[in-house]
């Protein structure tokens, strides 16, 4: 099977913009702020995992379970949702006691592994080819890998005044993404802006 550079470089582009993973930092921060060390390892392999679960067999474990992919989608909104009512708030709906965990949610799933990376995922599988998929997702996923490490130096450069302006302002565009995901999965649309 041929695979072309520049199909893998567009859905490179795709996952790139759906997971968001520089525009996450905020969060990142603020995570790591309540539950000490971010293991970025742990949280790029489970990811990565989710994923590839969902490329090889997303559709049919859904249907498993009797849930479309739609359902799937505006079941995480929420979950996005939540989360940015925590940084917009500073409200806690997730417990972060055990560091353990906190790498595995809400960071690995459902922020880089979340309903609109999978559904994405699905939908590419229309357009291209499995193993172009692939190469793009696991470059994606050492993008990850690297910007989960390098959470301290972003720290450190932007104090404790730039991480809190972050996280407000990344906290609102959370809550957009969660009802844009909403939305555009219920069929619902706003009426244009005039």
């Amino acid at each position: 099977m041929e695979i072309r550079i520049l199909d893998v470089l567009s859905v490179f582009m795709v996952l790139f913009a759906v997971i968001d993973i520089t525009g996450s930092i905020p969060y990142i921060l603020e995570l790591k702020r309540r539950s000490g060390e971010i293991e970025a390892g742990k949280a790029s392999l489970v990811a990565y995992a989710i994923l590839l679960l969902f490329l090889f067999v997303g559709e049919p474990f859904l249907k498993l379970f009797g849930v479309d992919v739609n359902s799937f989608a505006i079941a995480g909104s929420f979950v996005l949702l939540f989360l940015g009512l925590e940084m917009v708030l500073g409200i806690e709906f997730f417990k972060y006691e055990s560091l353990k965990h906190s790498s595995i949610f809400p960071l690995a799933f459902p922020l880089i592994a979340g309903a609109g990376s999978m559904t994405t995922i699905i939908s590419l599988k229309a357009a291209y080819s499995l193993w172009t998929i692939f190469i793009a997702l696991s470059l994606n996923m050492l993008f990850v890998y690297l910007v989960l490490r390098a959470t301290r130096l972003v720290e450190r450069i932007l104090g404790p005044t730039g991480i809190l302006i972050l996280t407000k302002v990344f906290g609102i565009i959370l809550l957009a993404i969660a009802i844009r995901l909403f939305l555009s999965n219920t069929g619902i649309s706003l009426p244009n802006a005039t």
